[in-house]
């Protein structure tokens, strides 16, 4: 009786671990990952140093507090009657300078709504007032 050798090693790749590895890699490279955070330009605000006295005749202002509720020279308005008031108060003198009074909490896209009335009523010579003590 003769005996073959049957020694057939084949040339396969044992492929049962190899998602083990890939979830083992995909583990450790999320955890050793490092993203830098967008940093930014260094900007330097601007602060008030001092502040110019306008006679009181050539100012109207313009006052809005932390919840919206705006007034001109003492008078409460909406937001949609901004811009007849000053078109009114420009036609009278139009040299006339807005000096907006803003909260410092008031929400910005208020203020742009603000600035949009004002736009709107060609005063385009707004002073935004600030308080030089606070600084």
């Amino acid at each position: 009786m003769k005996f073959k050798r049957s020694m057939d090693s084949g040339s396969q790749i044992p492929t049962g671990s190899m998602g083990d590895i890939v979830f083992l890699l995909l583990i450790f490279f999320m955890a050793t990952t490092i993203f830098k955070l967008e940093e930014g330009l260094t900007v330097t605000l601007p602060r008030a140093e001092f502040g110019v006295r306008v006679p009181r005749e050539k100012v109207t202002h313009v006052w809005v507090d932390a919840r919206g509720d705006i007034t001109i020279d003492d008078r409460y308005l909406t937001l949609e009657s901004v811009e007849a008031v000053l078109v009114q108060k420009m036609r009278e003198n139009p040299q006339l300078m807005v000096g907006l009074n803003l909260d410092a909490n008031l929400p910005y896209d208020l203020v742009d709504k603000v600035l949009m009335q004002l736009r709107k009523a060609n005063a385009i010579n707004v002073s935004f007032t600030n308080d030089v003590e606070a600084i």
